[in-house]
């Protein structure tokens, strides 16, 4: 298939900067079977059945986004350059791995000082990204990188407005628990304390996993044939106790819906045959396109996703390409909110 089958028209006055409040005052696009309903998030106990398992991902965002002043010694003096750094992922002895605007002007030795006595030194530099060696690890770290650093909000929101304090709360899931992500399992946005008690009282579970969102999710497709596409890995991990609920809820007749493509990713990942799943640790480059095979998946709950980008190949997939491109048409006639802080969608393909 080509990039193109992927692609269609958004107005830009769609895209949400800021959630619904309260959350689960989110619209909610409903798609069963052929069928399509305008319904909102606070009526997921109505729409759900008992004996349903909701899968939710427990990662938590971190404030990956730093301002930094770049110092290079010359013969000259000192040369300083502004940069904004946005970490990805843990690298060996304590590094990060990260994207850098501009990362042209970063070389292997550079210094970047950035707020509450945070430093850098730039060991690596590739072709997208670099390695960075802080002068902190461990708490200390954590601690000044709380104060220093900013929520990552994606791209589509940053361009229109700066991250505040508010972002703090907002681009963070109820859920959220183990820190690693540098992007939100944003479907999980939706829910709060209230709606997720009026869940469990209907007879609605929740099981866990981990998949720590990294900033692949971020990066364009940049090949005409989908399948010369890899994506970048990311950690997730299953325990033996979720593994145990999804099989369960799938012997006893219910549908296990994960919310968010990352849980989608990491359930399918560590799905062992049709049914079948067990405990896993690692990391996937899973890329689910049409003609993907679901193995533990019954449905997915989830926002509308960019043209052209792998979450709408993995949605394609679930409900098979025309069915999606009459979903998302009626989204942005009912013009439905966009993207990361945008309405929600509850798709069951059968």
């Amino acid at each position: 298939m080509k990039l193109s089958d992927f692609d269609f028209d958004l107005p830009e006055d769609l895209i949400a900067t800021r959630p619904a409040r309260p959350r689960p005052a989110a619209r909610l696009l409903l798609a069963q079977g052929d069928g399509i309903e305008d319904r909102h998030v606070h009526e997921l106990p109505q729409i759900l059945r008992p004996g349903d398992l909701l899968v939710i991902n427990t990662t938590r965002v971190i404030p990956a986004r730093l301002a930094g002043q770049r110092l290079r010694q010359t013969e000259q003096g000192s040369v300083s350059a502004k940069v904004e750094i946005t970490l990805t992922e843990p690298a060996p002895d304590g590094q990060w791995r990260a994207l850098a605007r501009p990362l042209r002007k970063l070389a292997i030795g550079d210094r970047i000082d950035f707020s509450a006595d945070l430093r850098a030194e730039v060991t690596e530099r590739m072709t997208e990204d670099a390695v960075l060696r802080f002068n902190l690890d461990g708490a200390d770290f954590d601690a000044a990188l709380d104060v220093a650093g900013q929520m990552p909000l994606p791209p589509y929101i940053a361009g229109r407005r700066a991250a505040d304090a508010q972002d703090r709360d907002d681009y963070q899931t109820v859920f959220a628990r183990d820190p690693g992500a540098v992007a939100a399992p944003t479907a999980s946005l939706h829910f709060d304390d209230a709606l997720i008690a009026a869940l469990k009282a209907r007879g609605i579970g929740f099981a866990e996993v981990t998949l720590h969102v990294g900033a692949g999710t971020f990066l364009p497709v940049k090949t005409d044939d989908i399948r010369a596409h890899r994506m970048h890995a990311e950690w997730g991990q299953i325990s033996a106790d979720t593994a145990r609920q999804i099989m369960a809820v799938k012997a006893a007749g219910g549908r296990v819906i994960p919310v968010g493509t990352t849980a989608m990713r990491v359930i399918e990942t560590a799905a062992t045959a049709p049914g079948q799943i067990g405990a896993w640790t690692g990391k996937t480059d899973i890329f689910i396109t049409p003609g993907f095979r679901f193995q533990v998946a019954d449905g997915l709950m989830t926002n509308f996703h960019l043209p052209k980008s792998t979450l709408m190949m993995l949605v394609s997939a679930l409900m098979g390409c025309a069915r999606i491109r009459r979903i998302y048409a009626h989204a942005i006639a009912r013009r439905y909110r966009f993207f990361s802080y945008g309405d929600g969608s509850l798709l069951l393909p059968d």
